[in-house]
């Protein structure tokens, strides 16, 4: 279990409001994630709330995979938080307003102790837990980079 947590901070012209929407918009995940192809939402979920599911679909390389998540914090315009309990990992996004720009940051943090599925699973598949929590924490700057682009564009 990693003692702190990862993050990545951008800046971005658009209002805290849009930028929410954009992330918590998981069918369309894909379009700024670099592992994460998409979303749906499950158990008669149709949006974020704390509480709700969404089922995500992830690739890296030929190997695919899903997780099913569960939504801790949705503030509209402040904060999205998701928990993977499959792989212990809790992602969230921060957004704080400054003038006409938005300043978003990511972090994925252990909130608990890896399962042994999940090693297993990235010592086999992904070349290995340190490797891809590397990949991962190098993502998160990819995915502000590619919300900045979306939201600009």
């Amino acid at each position: 279990m990693s003692d702190s947590p990862a993050s990545a901070t951008v800046t971005i012209e658009a209002s805290p409001e849009k930028l929410y929407e954009l992330v918590t918009d998981i069918a369309n995940m894909g379009k700024l994630s670099p592992e994460c192809t998409g979303g749906k939402w499950l158990g008669g979920a149709t949006g974020p709330a704390v509480g709700a599911k969404f089922k995500g679909t992830n690739k890296a390389g030929m190997i695919r995979w899903s997780t099913v998540n569960r939504v801790v914090v949705a503030e509209p315009g402040k904060a999205f938080s998701f928990e993977t309990d499959g792989s212990g990992a809790r992602w969230t996004y921060h957004f704080e307003a400054d003038g006409n720009s938005t300043v978003v940051t990511e972090s994925r943090e252990m909130f608990k102790k890896r399962p042994l599925l999940a090693t297993v699973f990235a010592s086999l598949l992904l070349g290995g837990t340190k490797s891809h929590d590397g990949v991962m924490d190098q993502g998160l700057q990819d995915t502000l980079n590619r919300l900045k682009a979306v939201a600009e564009g």
